[in-house]
């Protein structure tokens, strides 16, 4: 029988994952999988929801992202009521949208890949952790947790709080921006934008350190997929679909949201709760693509802002083509964050930002609403069928990390076969083989689904701890 390495859980990613090698005689790997162990199943109790308690409702699928699902929920309502927001409306929800990606790239850089980075994929795993990273360089750990509070200042203040805010509603926002919040979102501008650079510049200056990591960590030809604006320019609430192939030659371009089912499709396996998108021309598992950062970079013709501009001309001397080296995912978020902060200043320096007319009000005026954005890990769609009464009968969403799903398991197989020796095995190799996962910054409370009949145990135990009973579905 041939030899299987487990890893569980996988670390420092958002969620419980798992993933199993199996090895042949000779010690190395014949195959590799990322397994998701957990279910959320969202899609299913919200059936018999008023579509109005949508948005608020899917902010609570996740603690890390919420605003994503908020924007992506509220769009999809906004189509359910066949209405156009206004302009204002729209400018405040991409500024909480901004705020979400500097908070949410910030988190995955700083807290959950600079342990890597920065102490080595062989060092010490007690220590191989935030807490190590403030200890052995207190000042930049320091400076990480200020950007990403940063970013989570600008939700709380847009929308109440930090986590789970509920401000952008069918039709727009519920409240206008005041003077005081604009200010006080300008107010902690200058230091975000010190950290990023500062940032960009150390990842510069040890990422010779990393070239063989860069070669291997997910290195393979795909597709990439992302929304892009009318100019084609990097976008993240508004947007068509876009396919480009690894030569960054369009494959489909101008996909209205609502044709969205033309070129996605979604298979499961047996052996993970997170479903497997592909583009559906192509069929799967060849259709596989990738979303996120890098693929928003590879996709998009300019970022539009002058210094994520600059930032993106030298991320296009990387390659010829698309950037196809998953640790690239670090660089694309950092450009992200240089460009989240300076699209900022643009809305709140908007001489109409104050304008207080930021919600279409209607009723129901379609029975299927379809809202696309990019959440910080990528393209994210929710599709919502409602009844006469407006009351949800089905929903069906398409996570970022889902999206990245084959990508994933081919980087992990990948990393195994260049690193791990089952002969000779030691945890850097196999924290090496959890770093690849760690490239997409995978979201799994938000992306896991029903598939087909859930397995269910119920045990009954008394104070003691003795079993007096057990149920299983």
């Amino acid at each position: 029988m041939p030899e299987t390495i487990t890893i569980d859980p996988v670390t420092r990613i958002e969620g419980h994952a798992k993933i199993t090698l199996t090895l042949g005689d000779d010690g190395k790997v014949n195959d590799a999988k990322f397994h998701v162990t957990q279910v959320r199943g969202f899609e299913k109790f919200c059936e018999g929801r008023p579509f109005y308690e949508m948005p608020s409702l899917m902010a609570r699928i996740c603690g890390i992202c919420p605003v994503s699902h908020l924007i992506a929920s509220s769009k999809a309502c906004d189509a359910l009521l066949a209405v156009r927001v206004p302009r204002i409306g729209q400018e405040l929800r991409r500024l909480m949208n901004f705020g979400q990606i500097t908070q949410s790239h910030a988190l995955s850089f700083f807290h959950l890949s600079s342990p890597d980075l920065l102490l080595g994929w062989d060092s010490d795993p007690a220590k191989r952790n935030v807490f190590g990273v403030i200890a052995a360089h207190p000042e930049l750990a320091r400076k990480g947790i200020r950007l990403r509070q940063y970013g989570q200042e600008i939700i709380e203040t847009l929308g109440g709080r930090r986590v789970h805010p509920a401000w952008c509603v069918p039709g727009g926002v519920s409240s206008p921006l005041t003077a005081e919040k604009r200010d006080r979102i300008l107010s902690g501008l200058a230091e975000a934008k010190e950290t990023t650079l500062e940032a960009m510049a150390l990842y510069k200056s040890i990422m010779p350190q990393f070239q063989d990591e860069v070669g291997k960590f997910g290195n393979f030809p795909s597709m990439f997929m992302a929304i892009v604006g009318k100019d084609g320019s990097l976008e993240h609430y508004d947007g068509a679909l876009r396919v480009v192939d690894q030569n960054r030659k369009i494959v489909v371009d101008g996909v209205p949201n609502d044709q969205y089912g033309d070129i996605m499709g979604e298979a499961v396996e047996p052996w993970s709760f997170l479903k497997m998108p592909y583009y559906k021309p192509m069929g799967y598992p060849q259709g596989m693509y990738r979303v996120g950062p890098l693929a928003r970079l590879n996709a998009a013709d300019k970022c539009g802002t002058p210094l994520a501009d600059a930032e993106l001309q030298e991320f296009r001397a990387l390659s010829s083509g698309a950037v196809l080296g998953s640790f690239h995912y670090h660089t694309a978020r950092l450009i992200e964050i240089v460009y989240a902060l300076e699209r900022i200043e643009q809305i709140c320096n908007d001489p109409d930002i104050l304008d207080d007319h930021v919600r279409a009000n209607a009723s129901p005026n379609a029975n299927v609403g379809i809202g696309i954005s990019e959440a910080p890990r990528g393209t994210l769609v929710h599709h919502y069928e409602i009844d006469d009464n407006g009351l949800i009968t089905s929903a069906n969403l398409i996570i970022a990390t889902g999206h990245n799903n084959l990508a994933m398991n081919a980087g992990v197989l990948q990393v195994a076969q260049n690193y791990v020796d089952g002969k000779n095995l030691t945890e850097g190799m196999l924290n090496r083989v959890e770093a690849v996962i760690r490239m997409y910054d995978p979201c799994l409370s938000c992306s896991t689904h029903a598939a087909g009949q859930m397995p269910m145990v119920i045990t009954l135990e008394d104070a003691d701890g003795t079993v007096l009973d057990t149920v299983a579905r």
